[in-house]
């Protein structure tokens, strides 16, 4: 089974940037997708981008235009590029594979928090 580990969370101000690692135990280019997710407290867990793997990329509208997800292959590790952070997108940031339908299919790991003051 798979194994991720996230990284890069931290204290960022409004309008601030942050960078978020997922290092996969596999060949990152073997997985069909790898998205990013968010929680935030009393809120239910919600996709914010996903790559495929051949490079294409899809956003949840209310990081559009902010947050940029990439990979790097050689080191099994994708990103996340947070830019003009709100109060709004803090939270615990996950990462997991997809199946070719979007559906997560590896375990959850402990995230990586973000929180971001105004």
């Amino acid at each position: 089974q798979v194994q991720l580990v996230e990284s890069g969370g931290g204290l960022a101000q409004a309008g601030g940037s942050l960078r978020l690692s997922c290092t996969t135990s596999v060949s990152i280019v073997s997985l069909a997708a790898m998205a990013w997710y968010r929680q935030a407290p009393m809120r239910p867990r919600e996709l914010v981008a996903r790559i495929t793997n051949d490079g294409n990329t899809n956003y949840a509208n209310f990081v559009k235009g902010r947050f940029t997800i990439f990979r790097d292959d050689a080191k099994n590790t994708m990103y996340l590029q947070m830019n003009s952070l709100k109060p709004e997108d803090a939270g615990v940031y996950y990462c997991n594979p997809q199946d070719t339908v979007g559906v997560p299919t590896g375990p959850w790991g402990r995230g990586t928090q973000v929180t971001v003051s105004s």
